[in-house]
């Protein structure tokens, strides 16, 4: 069986942290560690459950199940399906979503508080028309990924994080071991570091960056499923380690903020505080440059895989011209209508996530099981069934107020775990168990027609 060095693993698993890893990955740990104070190893175990261990399992389903990109993976439910599931997904995680966030995002904490009021649109139309150009240009080929993202731009991104990070570790504001952890921070660490988890959308993102790993893992001669799953695995747990040390360490480093800062209003702020605290006027330098290295070279895997895709999918479209219609979509978004475009965005992520974890689970199952494609019928169908509630619930209070929804609304807050985000977990269950009841009748039924 061909195999891969262990320097190489390092560096695929490094793309692929590179590739997960967004300014949102930051934020999140860190607004967690202020507000479960005491509490925060217990929710920071919860996150990795959900943040790390859900797209972890999300890049092995396609190694795995064999098939190259998250098409196949839902073509297993049908093909009509699979163009609709890869279509709404490419374009939440892609143009529409997070795309032109991660331009937003580090504009807003890297150069923004440094600009005039006066000078804050013109910055952030010339900051984010250079983050998109260089986004673009480095997304034109998917076959550099590997030495742009997984041995530069990510190993910088780690260096100057773990810099700022092991000099809070060394230099703690405070202790924070006795702040007392705020709302289900203090019923329920575990589980409220679970859904703050689920909400990093990772899974989503691993799905779509999925034909961006395989192909890497191919350019190194392997080809067998075997094979591709083996280093899937190894590359993973690279990630699994390291994410989760980062993790970790930046929950603690909330937490010990609370010795210096009262609680912020997010995780941006907090960590803002924190790096000009820690390192003076150095600390803002540093810390813009963390964010912009995290969102860079996610924006360059996200343009890189939006225009894969396409090409896939639909021929005649070029990868050029699907990234740069991407870009162009980013940009305009990201200056013009971000806020609302996030609002709108939110019940199509509610709608979209719980189909993609259980079509990661079901591919996963069915190494077990065989595959069977009355199960994924009747499990996306039930998970569909929550999701467009969850989604309407999402929506604001124009459509939640609406007379003919409100009872369809108030049957989904009465589900087990959806006041968590989780609701969809029991429906997909009895899809599950309907869909192998089915399966079998239907194979007992085959059988009998070949005996007569």
């Amino acid at each position: 069986m061909q195999k891969i060095s262990f320097k190489n693993t390092l560096f695929i698993g490094s793309l692929l942290f590179g590739l997960l890893f967004g300014a949102g990955n930051l934020i999140f740990p860190v607004n967690m560690g202020q507000l479960a104070g005491g509490n925060s190893l217990l929710a920071s175990f919860g996150f990795i459950l959900t943040g790390v261990g859900i797209p972890f399992l999300g890049v092995l389903a396609i190694g795995l199940s064999g098939v190259e990109d998250v098409f196949q993976l839902a073509k297993k439910v049908g093909k009509p399906y699979a163009y609709f599931f890869t279509v709404a997904l490419y374009f939440c995680i892609g143009p529409l979503f997070a795309v032109p966030r991660l331009a937003s995002t580090s504009y807003t904490i890297g150069l923004s508080p440094y600009l005039p009021e006066k000078f804050q649109s013109a910055g952030l139309f010339a900051f984010s028309l250079i983050f998109f150009l260089i986004a673009w240009y480095f997304s034109k080929n998917s076959k550099n990924l590997l030495n742009i993202i997984g041995k530069v731009l990510n190993p910088a991104f780690l260096a100057l994080l773990f810099f700022l990070l092991i000099i809070c570790m060394v230099f703690p504001m405070g202790d924070g071991s006795g702040t007392q952890p705020v709302g289900e921070y203090l019923k329920q660490p575990f589980l409220e570091g679970v859904k703050n988890g689920y909400n990093t959308l990772d899974a989503l993102a691993a799905l779509a960056f999925s034909i961006l790993i395989i192909q890497t893992i191919k350019s190194f001669g392997l080809t067998t499923k075997k094979e591709i799953t083996s280093q899937v695995m190894k590359s993973g747990i690279v990630v699994v380690l390291i994410m989760s040390i980062v993790y970790i360490t930046l929950t603690f480093a909330g937490l010990f903020s609370l010795g210096k800062f009262e609680q912020s209003e997010n995780g941006g702020i907090a960590l803002s505080q924190i790096a000009n605290y820690q390192l003076s006027s150095f600390g803002g330098i540093l810390l813009a440059l963390i964010i912009t290295f995290a969102c860079l070279k996610t924006a360059i895997g996200l343009i890189s895989a939006f225009g894969e895709t396409a090409e896939e999918l639909f021929p005649s479209i070029s990868k050029k011209y699907a990234s740069i219609t991407c870009v162009a979509i980013a940009f305009l978004l990201a200056n013009v209508g971000l806020t609302q475009i996030i609002t709108l965005a939110v019940p199509v992520l509610m709608f979209i996530y719980p189909l993609a974890i259980t079509l990661i689970l079901l591919s996963l199952l069915e190494n077990l099981i065989g595959y069977h494609r009355e199960i994924y019928v009747w499990v996306t169908s039930f998970t569909m069934i929550i999701s467009i509630i969850d989604a309407l619930k999402s929506s604001g209070e124009t459509i939640q107020n609406l007379p003919f929804l409100r009872s369809l609304l108030d049957l989904g807050d009465i589900i087990p775990f959806a006041s968590l985000g989780f609701g969809w977990i029991l429906p997909s269950i009895i899809g599950f168990v309907i869909g192998f009841i089915h399966s079998k009748l239907k194979s007992s039924q085959a059988i009998n027609d070949l005996n007569k």
